[in-house]
């Protein structure tokens, strides 16, 4: 029997946090109802008193809570994520999420105690970069962006002092994580520093000529005819014109399903799954976390894992398991 990954997972509500740890969570990940986490959308996130009663609910049954502190510092206005630090440590979290250099080492000259791990949004993908930010911060775990193949993974492990954690299931975000600026100049928002890609308040869709066209603000990013399904009009899954033809940029949207991978993975050296889907709801949560409780405890005991359980959860009912299998050109 080998050592079983680390399942973590998504919780933008309390009553998805109950939901996951119910379902079978090791850790669950959440962030502060502000700016400093990078699912900053209406309806989501937790006060701090919610995320009190949320962390007692997760160690009274044996789980962690990761919070994420994942956005840049606004220039000339650090406090509020200087606060969610001071505030996740005073909490009791299990550990911090972070990307940005200057949080970092706030964290560890303040809350030396507290754990540390760089955020996907730190896009840290090469063994210098990640020991850099092990010796400098103390950072104990990174987060591995969603470019890389499984050899790349178990090579790099080979090479750092630190756990890594990868995306298991979920959206596929195809540009560099965390510093997209696309977003910022379609909308006005970004996700570095305002935790929001392509928010809901600019989405459009219409009818025109029997096709279902999607727009994010003043831009068109696909055009769908009726046998197609249509996706949420993220920037960097549009259909874009090259060579006179349209095409996506990698493979067409689908969610990242890195089930059938467990084994690989654990040989590979990963230490944990990452399930994303903060701004997904309590069902959602539910069904994920549940399936891959059950396949990590069946990989764990070196039974086959069954794939396709999850088709029904998946963007446009496609998935994919993204880099981990092949490379991208």
């Amino acid at each position: 029997m080998t050592a079983a990954l680390e399942l973590v997972c998504p919780a933008g509500n309390p009553a998805s946090l109950r939901a996951a740890v119910d379902a079978g969570a090791a850790v669950v990940s959440a962030g502060f109802a502000d700016d400093t986490n990078a699912r900053n959308f209406p309806g989501l996130n937790f006060t701090r008193p919610q995320m009190r009663e949320g962390i007692a609910y997760t160690h009274e049954r044996g789980c962690g809570v990761f919070i994420a502190i994942n956005t840049y510092a606004r220039a000339g206005n650090p406090d509020p994520w200087r606060l969610a630090i001071d505030d996740a440590a005073a909490l009791d979290a299990d550990a911090i999420i972070i990307a940005d250099i200057g949080l970092l080492e706030y964290a560890q000259r303040t809350h030396p105690q507290l754990r540390r791990h760089l955020s996907v949004h730190a896009s840290a993908s090469n063994a210098e970069a990640i020991r850099f930010y092990h010796q400098a911060f103390g950072v104990k775990r990174v987060v591995l962006p969603r470019v890389l193949t499984i050899k790349e993974i178990a090579d790099l492990n080979a090479q750092i002092p630190v756990e890594t954690e990868v995306f298991a299931f979920g959206g596929m975000y195809v540009m560099a994580e965390g510093r997209c600026s696309l977003s910022s100049y379609a909308t006005g928002q970004s996700p570095n520093t305002d935790g929001v890609c392509s928010p809901a308040s600019h989405v459009c869709y219409e009818k025109r000529d029997g096709k279902l066209i999607s727009r994010l603000g003043d831009f068109t990013l696909n055009i769908f005819s009726d046998d197609e399904a249509a996706g949420y009009p993220t920037l960097c899954k549009g259909r874009f014109v090259t060579q006179d033809a349209p095409s996506y940029l990698f493979e067409e949207p689908a969610s990242l399903n890195a089930l059938g991978l467990l084994p690989d993975l654990t040989a590979a050296g990963v230490s944990a799954l990452k399930i994303e889907g903060r701004q997904r709801g309590r069902a959602y949560v539910s069904k994920v976390v549940k399936t891959f409780r059950d396949a990590v405890d069946a990989a764990g005991r070196g039974e086959t894992v069954r794939a396709g359980e999850l088709d029904a959860m998946s963007e446009g009912g496609r998935d994919t398991t993204g880099a981990y299998e092949k490379i991208w050109h």
